[in-house]
């Protein structure tokens, strides 16, 4: 059995289970990840400023609301780190079906082409017009329009 392996050019389909992060989620992502850092910085520059008494953890406030704003801005200008793993081409094993049986000699050959000829529908003649509409020439005789005309 010879497998062909798909052709690396560009007139190769792409494959919808290899395409990366569509741009808007890319992006949505980024601007959801840059609130939460810029978030984490607002809370520690009020811990910073406002818990006492000052000790070592001040200058840990105050170094994450000095340093997560850089953070912040090259994360959120970063591409997508997320890798889309390639598809990978299952094959199907091969099917051993049974070989049809030889025909016998004695059998008459079956027709190898069916011809099939085909004319349009007849169309079917308009009805010809029964009772009052054969009279009034097909008006609607609903009664009279004028009660007085009885």
């Amino acid at each position: 059995m010879i497998v062909k392996t798909p052709r690396k050019d560009a007139s190769a389909a792409q494959s919808a289970t290899s395409l990366p992060l569509a741009p808007a989620d890319d992006a949505g992502d980024r601007v959801r990840n840059y609130l939460i850092t810029m978030g984490i910085r607002i809370v520690c520059l009020c811990l910073a400023a406002f818990v006492t008494p000052h000790s070592w953890y001040t200058f840990v406030f105050a170094a994450g609301a000095i340093f997560l704003p850089y953070f912040a801005v090259v994360g959120a200008n970063a591409a997508s780190g997320r890798h889309v793993a390639d598809a990978v081409r299952l094959d199907a094993p091969a099917i051993d079906a049974a070989r049809p049986a030889e025909p016998d000699a004695d059998a008459p050959a079956a027709p190898t082409v069916i011809t099939i000829a085909e004319s349009p529908a007849p169309r079917p003649e308009p009805a010809p017009p029964v009772g009052d509409e054969a009279r009034d020439g097909g008006a609607d005789d609903t009664g009279p329009a004028d009660p007085d005309r009885a």
